[in-house]
């Protein structure tokens, strides 16, 4: 556990909100070297000393430049790829494969990668890290690997492509035009989805400035919750199919609401966002990122277009299904519970969760 040093995480101060230009250095990340604040004579909005002089606009444009253009330019690769292979194997899942795995790599680029490709180590790259900026990077790659291996296992498990896509490949010239319909829309997605845990480590922006170690336990405890919540989704789902169940699951975590692992997995994106305000790294451009998710979750690709498949599945094939799912969306929500479920106790098996993460957190804190 030598990777989490707590050497490397800021001292406690009162807490402020100031705006700062950070100095990033690739072995600076934060603010100043001693993170009591901005120099004696200067204002809130200061340029530190850094190898490139850059502006103190909230949403510089130098973002486009170190970090929207490589992400995308990584993100649409990799859909191209993804695409090919698709085609190739006439599975458009290939698409879901990527999306966990190529946020991941683009994140450990950002953060480990970068430094390696310029000479150093990938130990010295790693302790180069601060115990936030770890934090972040852990978190990514929990998230990621372990959506990978649900989505890779079913798929390899089910040995066709996903049901969900079998209604689109028939829709003419859809091979065609797939790449600019759906494999680099969702590349765009993508890069605004990972910048909370890219722009951290490539962009030399304006930061909000101002230690908040309440806001950090938060941090943890909402994604400890929500990895918690989309986890148990997937394992109680498979148990329900596993055990031969029909009809809609509506038990365990799919009680509180239609579509807990999806509320799940924006809880898990937001808390990127409140550790990194908490730990004096937040730029305004990265709230982008949850916005982004959220977005996809809701409206693109997540809950919206699932009951939408499952709307036209059920009317053709399963009335009877159809019916006891249109009962399900008139009980619960889709996304967000409603106040009822507060009392609801795995709703409360899910907080302890969370509150078991801020203690597992703390206390590797303190032990390292």
């Amino acid at each position: 556990m030598a990777w989490f040093s707590k050497s490397s995480a800021p001292s406690s101060r009162t807490p402020d909100i100031q705006i700062q230009v950070a100095d990033r250095e690739p072995n600076n990340f934060y603010l100043s070297s001693n993170n009591t604040g901005p120099p004696a004579g200067t204002s809130n909005i200061d340029t530190f000393h850094s190898k490139n002089h850059v502006s103190a606009s909230l949403f510089d444009v130098g973002i486009f430049k170190d970090t929207l253009a490589p992400s995308l330019g990584l993100h649409s690769g990799l859909a191209i790829a993804a695409w090919a292979a698709a085609r190739y194997t006439g599975r458009v899942e290939a698409k879901d494969w990527l999306w966990p795995s190529g946020q991941v790599a683009n994140a450990w680029w950002s953060a480990v990668g970068r430094k390696i490709y310029s000479g150093l180590t990938l130990s010295q790259a790693l302790h180069r890290l601060s115990w936030h900026e770890r934090l972040i990077l852990t978190g990514v790659t929990l998230w990621g690997g372990r959506l990978f291996y649900r989505i890779s296992t079913r798929s390899i498990k089910r040995g066709k492509d996903d049901p969900r896509y079998d209604d689109v490949k028939k829709e003419e010239n859809f091979w065609t035009t797939s790449l600019f319909t759906t494999f680099i829309p969702e590349a765009f997605f993508q890069m605004l989805i990972s910048l909370p845990f890219t722009a951290p480590f490539r962009h030399e922006g304006a930061v909000l400035s101002g230690y908040h170690p309440i806001m950090q336990m938060f941090a943890v405890g909402m994604f400890s919750a929500g990895f918690a919540l989309e986890t148990l989704a997937d394992y109680q789902l498979d148990q329900f199919k596993a055990e031969g169940g029909t009809g809609i699951l509506k038990e365990g975590v799919w009680s509180i609401v239609r579509h807990p692992n999806y509320l799940g997995d924006a809880f898990v994106h937001l808390s990127f966002i409140v550790l990194l305000y908490g730990s004096d790294m937040l730029a305004p451009v990265e709230l982008l990122g949850p916005l982004a998710n959220y977005l996809y979750l809701r409206y693109y690709g997540g809950d919206k277009q699932k009951e939408k498949i499952q709307t036209r599945r059920y009317s053709a094939s399963y009335p009877d299904k159809l019916q006891e799912l249109e009962k399900f969306r008139g009980e619960k929500n889709a996304f967000w519970p409603q106040a009822k479920e507060f009392g609801n106790k795995w709703l409360l098996i899910v907080l302890g969760a969370g509150g078991l993460g801020i203690v597992l957190e703390e206390g590797l804190r303190t032990l390292h």
